[in-house]
């Protein structure tokens, strides 16, 4: 009898404890969730849950506080540290500093992705001693930490919200990762160039395929049994992801292609007018996009996982901005030409903002699709300079038309020096080059070329193949030197710390990623041609910065 009664009462208590289980289970998830993002604020903006500045003190009493004496800084956005000189910064994520000791970093029971700058053989950090190096730089062991690392003043509710950050760093799976298998996606626009895109994939393809024939030939020799150990023979899959229809939805169609094929990284890719809803869905879904073929990258200050080659038709637009500028501003009215819609409208836009800010009047001429560019130069009485953002067949139809005085032109999207630019118009045209002049580039470029030609791959579109090839080259040289940490944010901090040291650099004199840089070739040159005919061009001056 007695039993029977226990069991609807047994059931009952599980039933209420089911019940507060659905209560209590949201309110921890959402006090974690709200303790991250508040340690997220210490880590990367240094902004204290009080909202006043994060204070930092080092030897000599030097002191920081703010956006500079955040954790970022020297641990980097993934947590994993950096090496700077001979100086290295520790990781710091949750499963470096709770992992118990190991005496060898060779041991094949350490469970840990290599990272440079590990520290395996001190005693595990608890939440306790991590507070104590936090606050008053003294490691697991109570060892005086690197003169390097600041003593910061938390409380405790701020310092726990932290330590919860630092945990959570290794809590997600990385996307399009497998154990024997690194995906990868190009992105295509529907209104890309066909030919363009022929060429980019024939790159990417032979690509895939010799580094999946022989993975390792490229990388470096491998410094420690345990990197070797690591070191898996992963196969590279690539996706090409072809958008279609409006702009409006591409973002939508990318969320799809990740969720059905997820990818670790973008490579490459081709745009046409429009690449602002790719860059967008690389930064929502924390996805590196490694130097698309774009003529209008977004730039965004505190986006973090597109990277550019160059800022395309806008460096272009500042390389014309100061040509005009350094002229005594003798140009007092400028007009810009361009065909409504195409990348030229970034370009005029970004031009016009900077010369108006100087007193010097622009006007723009917007063609209709069916209108001429003849008609377009009809008038030009008053106007002391014209800027084109034309593509070749404009160019070529200027053929017959007289050429004004003072003309400058976007090379990106005339053709650079295979631009058809009429032999009238040559000695009154300049045009923005933002990229090495071709003498200078040609050992570089010729290496991509001879990697063509074996492969028998046509070179239809040079500088878009050449670029593909590029980003290709850094993607398999820096996956070489992350190992086994396949970490999305840490494969952008590796770039940028290696793209410096880059000696093939394609189209570009020198390539560089500062921290929060995300345009790795900053200047160009103003130039024109040297004769009636040919592809020869003459430099007005030196690379500039703009």
């Amino acid at each position: 009898m007695g039993r029977r009664l226990l069991r609807p009462l047994a059931l009952v208590g599980l039933l209420l404890a089911a019940a507060l289980a659905t209560f209590v289970a949201p309110a921890c998830q959402a006090s974690d969730a709200a303790a991250a993002s508040a340690g997220e604020a210490i880590f990367r903006r240094g902004i204290l849950s009080s909202g006043q500045p994060l204070e930092a003190s080092r030897e000599a009493g030097l002191r920081t506080q703010g956006a500079a004496a955040a954790c970022i800084n020297c641990h980097r956005r993934s947590g994993l540290g950096a090496k700077e000189g001979r100086n290295t910064i520790p990781p710091i994520t949750g499963r470096y500093l709770f992992h118990p000791r190991a005496q060898d970093q060779d041991n094949p029971d350490l469970d840990l992705p290599y990272v440079e700058g590990m520290r395996t053989e001190r005693d595990p950090y608890t939440d306790a001693t991590l507070a104590r190096a936090i606050r008053e730089g003294m490691d697991a062991e109570g060892r005086r930490l690197s003169y390097l690392m600041p003593q910061y003043a938390l409380n405790d509710a701020d310092m726990a919200a932290l330590i919860a950050y630092l945990k959570r760093f290794d809590q997600r799976r990385i996307p399009g990762v497998t154990d024997t298998v690194l995906h990868f996606a190009t992105i295509i626009t529907p209104d890309a160039d066909p030919v363009k895109r022929r060429g980019m994939l024939d790159v990417l393809e032979h690509y895939f395929t010799d580094k999946n024939a022989s993975p390792f030939g490229a990388t470096p020799p491998l410094r420690t049994s345990r990197k070797m150990m690591f070191m898996a023979n992963r196969r590279w899959q690539l996706h090409v992801w072809q958008l279609t229809g409006p702009a409006a939805t591409w973002e939508d169609q990318l969320k799809r292609h990740q969720a059905e094929e997820p990818v670790f990284a973008v490579v490459s890719g081709l745009g046409g007018k429009n690449w602002a809803p790719v860059h967008a869905f690389c930064e929502h879904e924390a996805i590196p996009c490694l130097f698309p073929n774009v003529e209008t990258p977004v730039d965004a200050g505190s986006d973090f996982y597109s990277l550019y080659f160059s800022k395309g038709v806008m460096l272009e637009a500042d390389l014309i901005a100061k040509k005009i500028l350094d002229a005594g501003s003798v140009a007092k009215k400028v007009r810009q030409i361009y065909r409504a819609g195409d990348s030229g409208e970034a370009g005029a836009q970004a031009l016009a903002a900077i010369l108006k800010q100087r007193g010097i009047a622009v006007s723009s001429r917007v063609l209709t699709p069916r209108e001429s560019v003849a008609k377009a130069l009809r008038r030009t009485k008053g106007v002391d300079a014209f800027v084109l953002w034309l593509r070749p067949d404009d160019i070529a139809a200027l053929a017959g038309t007289p050429a004004p005085a003072t003309v400058y032109m976007s090379g990106l999207m005339g053709g650079l020096e295979r631009a058809p630019l009429p032999s009238s118009w040559r000695s009154a045209t300049q045009l923005a080059y933002p990229v090495d002049l071709p003498d200078r580039r040609r050992v570089r470029v010729d290496y991509a070329l001879g990697w063509f030609a074996i492969r028998r791959i046509p070179v239809v579109a040079i500088q878009v193949q050449a670029d593909t090839y590029l980003a290709c080259g850094l993607l398999a040289e820096t996956l070489s030197h992350m190992v086994d940490t396949f970490v999305p944010d840490y494969l952008v901090e590796r770039i940028e710390d290696m793209l410096g040291h880059r000696i093939l650099t394609g189209y570009y004199p020198r390539l560089t990623l500062a921290t929060g840089q995300r345009f790795a070739s900053k200047g160009g040159y103003m130039v024109r041609f040297a004769e009636p005919e040919g592809m020869r061009l003459v430099a007005d001056g030196d690379w500039v910065v703009p």
